[in-house]
């Protein structure tokens, strides 16, 4: 990884909630949920990684077809955080990570690349709003590289955010797909919940 922006797609999760592998499951376009959102996050931000499960034999080679490099998190069973802090110590050299989730394929190119553009204008944390609400993804400068990596269990970089709310900066996007994520089968339609990044 060079020294840029690098987006980091999380896609290891266990997708308990969803009944399966969710990241496979195909949207109504007949492409699959993780491979859809790694198209938006490397059109956006052109480098990119993707943190999967080390049992996971199919998601990584379709990701990898986009064009993302694959890190394998031996951790994820332990949470979220681990994969965020497994991506950003992949990519110890960039500027700031863009962390995108395999689960909310319907966020814009262009929402993700406006996320970036924020960290490479000084930025010290960027996320998009939609009518006020924060949503995904979140990017984070590289002032972060230790607090990133050191996270652990379900909460992601929840309690970063928390603690530095107030030099975040939003950018206001017509883009519901920031809020929207994939968790129940029996719906397949996007969900708007409140997320751990």
């Amino acid at each position: 990884m060079t020294s840029g922006i690098v987006g980091i797609l999380l896609a290891a999760g266990a997708g308990s909630r969803f009944g399966g592998n969710k990241l496979l499951s195909l949207l109504d376009t007949g492409m699959a949920v993780g491979v859809a959102s790694a198209r938006h996050l490397i059109a956006g931000i052109p480098e990119c990684l993707a943190v999967v499960k080390p049992d996971d034999t199919e998601l990584p080679p379709l990701l990898a077809a986009q064009g993302l490099s694959i890190v394998v998190n031996h951790h994820a069973g332990e949470g979220l955080g681990t994969s965020l802090a497994c991506g950003v110590a992949a990519a110890p050299l960039a500027t700031g990570w863009v962390i995108g989730l395999a689960d909310m394929p319907r966020i814009q190119a262009a929402t993700i690349a406006l996320v970036a553009n924020q960290l490479r204008n000084g930025a010290a944390i960027a996320a998009p709003a939609y009518r006020g609400r924060r949503g995904h993804p979140v990017g984070f400068s590289a002032r972060f590289f230790n607090a990133l990596t050191h996270l652990h269990g379900d909460r992601g970089a929840r309690d970063v955010l928390e603690r530095h709310a107030n030099i975040t900066e939003l950018i206001e996007v017509d883009d519901r797909g920031i809020l929207a994520d994939l968790d129940y089968r029996n719906a397949k339609q996007a969900h708007h919940m409140p997320r751990n990044t």
